[in-house]
């Protein structure tokens, strides 16, 4: 995997005290979560949590929502890491067939696991561009390692749309297990490049 592929978190450069700043107020929003979830997430809530004022809080993210984007970019970035320089099947050194399933395997628990967290950042994050260009970009390489024929750009994406969370959300509300959902993707998966 070429190590050019475009992070979620090119970001500017921040002040040594800003970025310790703001991991405080990400591990403080990561604290309220894991005990009482999403719902629990408000701006005064982390204010409290972290023991800063309110402000600063709406000064660093903007609104709740950009709260939850920052989340989101923060463990996203944490998943490309992992993709990019990760131990294999998901980082390199794996056959690109592995690579593919470890990459189904791991964004489907990551959007299971992030479902509440991507709804409520709404519209400010999304499945938006740089995290869908990254993700499309991976499986079109994994495509082209495997000797995949056609148009591997339109391929790539829909090996990526059945792991968006409404689709997970619409396919365990009709009863299905997530170890169903990933064998049926991996199924899938198996048939387009022709090893099942």
């Amino acid at each position: 995997m070429p190590k050019d592929l475009p992070l979620l978190t090119a970001a500017p450069v921040e002040r040594r005290d800003a970025a310790r700043n703001r991991r405080a107020l990400l591990d403080a929003a990561a604290e309220l979560m894991g005990g009482c979830g999403v719902e629990a997430l408000t701006m005064d809530a982390l204010a409290a949590r972290a023991g800063v004022g309110k402000g600063t809080v709406f000064r660093r993210f903007g609104s709740r929502e950009g709260l939850m984007a920052s989340l989101l970019d923060h463990r996203e970035a944490e998943w490309q890491a992992g993709v990019i320089s990760g131990p294999p099947p998901l980082g390199p050194g794996a056959p690109a067939l592995e690579r593919l399933h470890a990459f189904g395997a791991s964004r489907l628990r990551l959007h299971l696991d992030q479902a509440a967290l991507i709804e409520a950042a709404g519209r400010t994050w999304g499945e938006n561009h740089a995290v869908l260009g990254f993700a499309e970009l991976h499986v079109r390489l994994l495509l082209g390692e495997l000797g995949v024929a056609g148009d591997v750009a339109y391929l790539a994406t829909a090996i990526i749309a059945p792991l968006a969370v409404p689709v997970l959300r619409q396919q365990m509300h009709a009863g299905m297990s997530e170890q169903q959902i990933l064998s049926g993707w991996r199924d899938f998966v198996d048939r387009l490049v022709g090893s099942e």
